[in-house]
C-alpha cells in the first residue's frame, strides 16, 4: 500500500469511516463530506468492482452501471493489482447481509 498520501488528515478520515456504525450516519457523513456527484461516482466504482469480481464483461458493466470504459479500466486495475480494498470491503458487505 502506498504511503505517499498518508498523513494525520487521512488518518483522521479513515478513523471517521471506521467510527460509522449505521447507514443513516454514513449517509449524513457522506453528504457533509462530498458532493452528490462524488458520492455517486464512489458508489458506481464500488458496483463496477463488484461486477468485475463476478466476472462480468465490460459491455454488461456499462449497461448495468452507466460507467465509462475508462472508469471500468481504472477500477479493474485496482481490482487486479491494488491492495485488495475493493475485494475486502465487498466480502465484508456480503458477510453482513
Amino acid at each position: 500500500m502506498s504511503s505517499k498520501w498518508k498523513d494525520e488528515f487521512t488518518d483522521q478520515l479513515c478513523d471517521a469511516i471506521i467510527a460509522i456504525d449505521n447507514r443513516d450516519d454514513a449517509y449524513r457523513f457522506l453528504e457533509d463530506l462530498a458532493t452528490f456527484a462524488e458520492i455517486k461516482a464512489f458508489a458506481q466504482r464500488l458496483q463496477v468492482a463488484s461486477l468485475l469480481l463476478k466476472g462480468q464483461s465490460y459491455p454488461k458493466i456499462v449497461q448495468t452501471t452507466g460507467a465509462s470504459t475508462a472508469t471500468i479500466s481504472r477500477v479493474k486495475k485496482c481490482v487486479e493489482y491494488g491492495p485488495d480494498g475493493y475485494r475486502d470491503v465487498l466480502e465484508k458487505i456480503a458477510k453482513n447481509n
